[in-house]
């Protein structure tokens, strides 16, 4: 009985230490478990303008350089709770949303526990007829075998958010859901 019990003690030791080192996002993001599988498109027409009564987000993910050899960050969105999208590289993507509150969520796509905790979250009041401008700026520092890379979320003005979307790729995906 004592080896049985032992290895009852150790599974269930385990298992919380698994659990504890688990990514703890923000209620405003979707499940973990979600992946997205980005395409991109260069010399896209600009966004239009939001349909009448809506708002528009335009999520973008701005980066200065690659993050490893060939490979560019996938930054996934949320919003309220579901993931609504993902850019990858230098890329961007517009989601029409009904006005009123709405929480936002930005976090790096990896399998990777610490860069998985690049996670920021933010809220904005929609109004009809607006649109909104989130950047995600994925910076790379160091050479290839000592770089490090910081995440952040902010919101952009409109002049700042027009011109940065005129050098972006569109974003489209798959999920894996």
């Amino acid at each position: 009985m004592k080896p049985g019990f032992a290895l009852l003690c150790l599974s269930v030791s385990l298992l919380a230490a698994m659990q504890a080192r688990a990514i703890s996002l923000p209620a405003a993001c979707g499940d973990d478990k979600v992946r997205f599988n980005v395409t991109t498109q260069l010399n896209q027409p600009m966004p239009t303008a939001p349909e009448a009564g809506k708002a528009q987000i335009v999520f973008m993910e701005d980066e200065n350089q690659m993050i490893g050899p060939f490979m560019h960050a996938t930054v996934r969105f949320g919003m309220d709770g579901t993931w609504v999208g993902a850019n990858n590289g230098s890329s961007y993507f517009v989601l029409t949303v009904d006005p009123g509150v709405h929480h936002l969520c930005a976090g790096w796509q990896s399998s990777i526990g610490r860069v998985r905790k690049n996670v920021h979250a933010a809220s904005l009041k929609a109004e009809p007829g607006k649109v909104y401008y989130y950047a995600a700026s994925v910076t790379v520092t160091g050479g290839s075998e000592n770089s490090t890379a910081t995440f952040g979320l902010s919101p952009l003005d409109e002049d700042e958010g027009k011109f940065r979307v005129k050098s972006l790729k569109l974003a489209t995906w798959t999920t894996n859901k």
